[in-house]
């Protein structure tokens, strides 16, 4: 138990460092603040939140091991991520001007408006399916984690990066869904969703691109 919290500690903050860096999660996040409002954002943060259990299993049980140590099932999940990127980000690209501003601001429902339940998918299968995650992950169990921490402390540090994953978008998305905040980006904001669907596309080349020289 003496060991427990300097390694919780660092783990935290290794985590945080991780989650606040600008990656897919946090586009499409940021996305679909901007598009279409809290509640779809926070069901994305979510999903994203949700997946870090998968990761953090595939580590627990040795298939992210597996991953690594096989060239063409990594290759597979790289495409896999690359092409679900670069799908939502042609979607990001088509973002156009609002035709009512003032119905936009005002909140007024959307027919494109995707379900709580699709954005939590969009969320999952974003964190899900990036490789780079799944290596964080085996990272932190096998450098920073000790293999004499019992397994009830590897599930206790899996459930806290889970929530604080979730919390973390979670709170990004009120920031950016604040009325006067998301009143400009609807009214100027499709630029910067282009520029965000311009991102996911260069982050699905670099998976593409990283996945063939590895």
């Amino acid at each position: 138990m003496t060991g427990f919290w300097p390694e919780f500690l660092l783990i935290a903050v290794v985590h945080l460092m991780a989650v606040a860096s600008p990656g897919p999660d946090f586009a499409i996040v940021l996305r679909y603040a901007v598009q279409f409002g809290r509640q779809q954002a926070i069901a994305a943060s979510m999903g994203i939140g949700a997946a870090i259990l998968l990761h953090v299993t595939w580590s627990l049980v040795g298939i992210a091991v597996l991953i690594q140590t096989t060239p063409w099932l990594f290759k597979v999940l790289s495409f896999a991520a690359a092409g679900y990127l670069f799908y939502i980000g042609i979607m990001a690209l088509r973002s156009k001007a609002p035709l009512h501003p003032e119905q936009a601001i005002a909140g007024s429902a959307n027919e494109d408006t995707p379900s709580a339940r699709k954005a939590f998918v969009a969320g999952f299968i974003t964190n899900g399916l990036n490789p780079k995650a799944t290596l964080f992950f085996l990272s932190l169990f096998a450098v920073i984690i000790s293999p004499m921490t019992p397994l009830f402390y590897k599930v206790i540090y899996g459930v806290y990066m889970a929530v604080a994953t979730a919390a973390w978008f979670c709170m990004l998305s009120i920031i950016l869904t604040q009325t006067k905040v998301r009143g400009f980006l609807l009214l100027k904001g499709y630029w910067f969703d282009r520029l965000m669907g311009l991102l996911l596309l260069a982050l699905a080349m670099h998976l593409v691109v990283s996945s063939i020289n590895s």
